[in-house]
Formats: C-alpha cells, sequence, structure tokens
C-alpha cells in the first residue's frame, strides 16, 4: 500500500512539473540558482535537456525547501551532497542521508552529451537493487569535485560498461570526445555517467565547493562542523 501511494504522489508531481513546464517553458530555460553557504556562494545553471530535474528543482527552491539543510556527505576528489530535509537541526554525529520528499523524479540520462565533469550538479538516488529504474532523489543532490583520470583508464571504464550492458553500439555507455578532453584535463567522476542524472553545472564558486569538500568529516563522511545551506533563490 505504501509503494501504491508513492507512485500515486509520485505521478501527481510529476503531472504538475509537466504542466507547470509547459506554461513556464520560457522562464525556465537557462535558468541560475544562487546557494548562500556557511562557506560562500555557489551559483548553478539548471539544464534545459533535463525538464523533469530542473522543474522540481526550480519547485523546491521557490518553496525555500534547501534553506537550512546541510552538507550532510562530503568526500574529497569526489562530490559534497546535500538536501536531506532531517539534516536541519540534526544533532551533531547523527546519520544523515535518509531523508526524502515522498517522490522520485525518472532518470533523465543525457549522456554522452551530458555527464559527470568537475563542477557537474546531479541527483543522489536509492542503489540500483531498490531502484533499478535509476530513478532520482526528489530532493538528495550532489555537485562533482572529482579527480582526472587517463584516456587508458576512460577506455576501461567504458569497455565495462559495453561488456556489463551488452550494447556495443549504443552512445550511452561511450565518452565523447568533449568528455575526455575534460576529464582528463579538468577532472570528474565518469563512472557515474549513465547512473545518475546529471541536470545542472556550477558556474561560479568552484573554490567553495572545493572548500566544503575538504572538509574534516567523521567515519558516515558527515563534516565535524555543520556546513549548511543559508539560502537557496532563482537567480533573475
Amino acid at each position: 500500500m505504501k509503494n501504491i501511494e508513492k507512485s500515486l504522489i509520485a505521478l501527481l508531481i510529476l503531472f504538475g512539473l509537466s504542466s507547470c513546464g509547459i506554461l513556464n517553458l520560457g522562464k525556465m530555460k537557462n535558468q541560475k540558482v544562487k546557494i548562500e553557504t556557511t562557506e560562500g556562494d555557489i551559483t548553478l545553471l539548471l539544464y534545459d535537456e533535463t525538464p523533469l530535474h530542473r522543474d522540481n528543482f526550480v519547485k523546491l527552491v521557490k518553496a525555500k525547501f534547501y534553506d537550512g539543510v546541510l552538507f550532510h556527505r562530503v568526500i574529497d576528489e569526489f562530490m559534497i551532497q546535500g538536501g536531506d530535509p532531517n539534516s536541519k537541526n540534526a544533532e551533531p554525529g547523527k546519520m544523515l542521508g535518509d531523508g526524502d520528499v515522498g517522490y522520485t523524479i525518472p532518470a533523465e540520462f543525457k549522456t554522452p552529451q551530458i555527464y559527470h565533469k568537475r563542477g557537474a550538479l546531479a541527483a543522489a538516488r536509492e542503489g540500483d537493487d531498490t531502484n533499478p529504474e535509476k530513478a532520482s532523489s526528489g530532493c538528495q543532490f550532489y555537485i562533482v569535485v572529482g579527480k582526472q583520470f587517463t584516456n587508458e583508464q576512460l577506455d576501461q571504464m567504458e569497455a565495462s560498461k559495453i561488456d556489463k550492458h551488452g550494447h556495443a553500439n549504443d552512445s550511452t555507455y561511450k565518452f565523447s570526445e568533449q568528455a575526455r578532453i575534460d576529464y582528463t584535463t579538468i577532472g570528474g567522476t565518469p563512472h557515474l555517467d549513465g547512473n545518475y542524472t546529471v541536470y545542472g553545472e556550477v558556474l561560479t564558486g568552484m573554490d567553495v565547493v572545493d572548500k566544503i569538500s575538504q572538509a574534516r568529516t567523521n567515519r558516515a563522511d558527515r563534516p565535524r562542523e555543520d556546513i549548511k545551506i543559508i539560502k537557496m533563490r532563482l537567480m533573475r
């Protein structure tokens, strides 16, 4: 019964997002978001190629959903994650990451055009065992820090994905020329491509992202000193 209720909620949310997208398509294009954190400001660009994720993020920002949440999981040379509503006023050391909004967003993979380069904004999600469709969390997100890879390492990842999924001619599991340039120069997390939805990128404030990623953490990767999103607002 609980799963049925969640499915109905998700359908209603997605119908609402689709209607909103149709009515406000012009306003949504090239939408930017400013995140004010205790460590500094970050500006995001939301991709028009992933409208369900874009519109959902905009909806939550408008509702001030993210105001006061923590970056509850940070890993140097990997990513910083936030958006758990349970992190607001959470006790020090409390395990976080299970909070949600009661619905998920269908995956919007746009590889090889959109990928996990350094600074990419992507949606967190439950694991494949319970979430084979790779649907995204309705609220939790992460920003990629990543590291540099060699072309040989990218070749190995590409071959492994093709071998696993059995689609040698499917470009979904191949790296574009630009992706290879980015992964070998600025870096990223290429192994996540085609598994998690990327729906935006950092325009300014990557130094703030780096600073957050290097925070001292406990065994659960939660910063020992809270790093808070003071507020998020849409930019005109």
